[in-house]
């Protein structure tokens, strides 16, 4: 009787798991059928949670999220209400797929400065550090413990000593092996810490897979640096280092500043409930007088258009303006990137210009530091190759500037790199400067590094493109 009750109890719990199970998979299943993805990516999770639901349903609870409506609703504006300074001055249909969602319109009047390597990089960011004399706003994704973290940390504490009013928002999974105590000092000084969507925070509010990527600096509300440098000694220095990874970053003074301040303002808000939008309201009309003695207060005449992306972002304004130059761009696309696993439709857009006599260039790292992302990217460069593209591996270092040229009209230079993760997952921004000095600017130094590079060959093997098969199907996930 005893065996026949322990049987019974057995069969009744493992049904119910069973059933449990597949109820889970059916409400996460409408779920993810209910947001706005790509094919490929609703099929790799609707893979994951039907074939191996034990593993696939969790994974999906911690990782699944895209865009959270509630959340965002809960987060100020990415974008500034009210922007008297915008000018419609570019008549691109792919401006007017950006308005259609609220990004702000291109502005004028910039001054812009590609900072081109880690060691002009820290100089400016130290000038900046050191020359504010009001506000220092600072976001990035990773902030290390090295001599250089510490370093721009005792400047911070130093400025926070001075009167200063400092905010310092890094992401918590990007900067994770940062000790908290080495922000103690500068906290004791009067300035403000905060970490961006803790992953153990109660209540629980996001999911780990919603990082913030942006790299934002802006002083006294005039000056700005952004880009994709993370604050780290393997990005930027005060010595050349032949070993450091290449980067691109951005200094810009003028009207996008405001915008570049306001996406701060919107993160830190959500991160701390700080509204930094009403101590510090934006000025009806920019400013010029009293700038930091990093750029000159001179009016300049890039014009920038700041476009941002993330869960807190209606659509996919993003990717989908670079789709749109894409299939728009006549003369070249050139690409910098150290991760290459995108969209189907961009790779196929990008296949059909090459086809059509643009002269398309990707130039990626010849090994990144994820290697399983080396793999995945391995059937898009081939597609890419086949279809005329030039692909190019750079092999000095760790290539990981993120930056597009069109044409000779307009570069794009931020945080997202051309993967899932930062064209539909991450938080992100991007600079549109359409400035044919600019374009040129980092035309030449791409140049520069494709003269350190190496063609592309596809590699054969019948195991390798069964699993470069498998991972492309997966790639979504990564």
């Amino acid at each position: 009787m005893r065996e026949f009750l322990n049987t019974a109890f057995y069969w009744v719990v493992t049904e119910l798991t069973t059933l449990l199970g597949f109820g889970l998979a059916i409400v996460f299943i409408a779920h993810l059928i209910r947001q706005k993805r790509s094919p490929s990516s609703t099929l790799a999770w609707l893979l994951a949670i039907v074939l191996i639901p034990y593993i696939g349903v969790p994974f999906y609870i911690l990782f699944g999220g895209r865009k959270m409506k509630r959340m965002a609703a809960r987060k100020q504006r990415v974008y500034a209400p009210g922007t008297p300074k915008k000018a419609d001055l570019i008549d691109f249909d792919t401006q007017r797929l950006l308005r259609s969602y609220g990004v702000p319109e291109e502005s004028q009047g910039n001054r812009v400065e590609i900072v081109e390597t880690g060691e002009e990089a820290y100089a400016r960011l130290v000038e900046m550090i050191e020359g504010a004399q009001s506000t220092l706003f600072i976001m990035t994704f990773v902030l290390s413990n090295d001599e250089v973290g510490r370093a721009l940390i005792e400047m911070l504490t130093r400025k926070a000593e001075s009167g200063v009013t400092v905010r310092l928002l890094i992401d918590d999974v990007g900067s994770w092996w940062l000790p908290r105590r080495a922000l103690a000092p500068l906290i004791k000084a009067g300035g403000q810490v905060a970490y961006f969507m803790p992953v153990f925070h109660i209540p629980f509010r996001g999911r780990a897979n919603l990082r913030n990527h942006r790299k934002i600096a802006v002083a006294d509300h005039r000056l700005a640096f952004a880009g994709g440098m993370n604050l780290t000694a393997s990005y930027i220095g005060p010595l050349a280092d032949p070993a450091r990874w290449r980067d691109l970053a951005v200094m810009v003074e003028g009207p996008t500043v405001d915008d570049l301040e306001w996406l701060f303002f919107s993160d830190w808000k959500f991160a701390t409930g700080e509204d930094l939008a009403m101590q510090f309201p934006r000025p009806l009309e920019p400013s010029h007088n009293h700038a930091p003695a990093t750029l000159s207060h001179r009016p300049g005449n890039s014009v920038v258009q700041v476009v941002a992306s993330g869960p807190d972002v209606e659509g996919d304004p993003l990717f989908e303006s670079l789709l749109s130059l894409v299939f728009f761009a006549r003369e070249r696309i050139w690409i910098l990137t150290p991760y290459f696993v995108p969209d189907e439709m961009l790779v196929r857009g990008l296949a059909l210009a090459a086809r059509r006599g643009v002269d398309v260039r990707l130039i990626v790292p010849w090994k990144s530091n994820h290697p399983i992302t080396d793999v995945a990217r391995e059937g898009y460069l081939r597609e890419l190759h086949e279809a005329g593209a030039s692909v190019l591996l750079y092999r000095p270092t760790m290539l990981h500037a993120k930056a597009v040229i069109f044409d000779d009209k307009l570069v794009a230079i931020g945080s997202p790199n051309m993967d899932n993760r930062s064209l539909f997952l991450n938080y992100e921004v991007a600079l549109y400067i359409f400035s044919a000095e600019s374009v040129g600017e980092t035309a030449r130094w791409a140049e520069r590094l494709m003269a350190g590079s190496t063609v592309y060959e596809p590699k054969r093997g019948a195991s390798r493109e069964i699993a470069e098969s498998v991972l492309r199907l997966v790639s979504p996930l990564l």
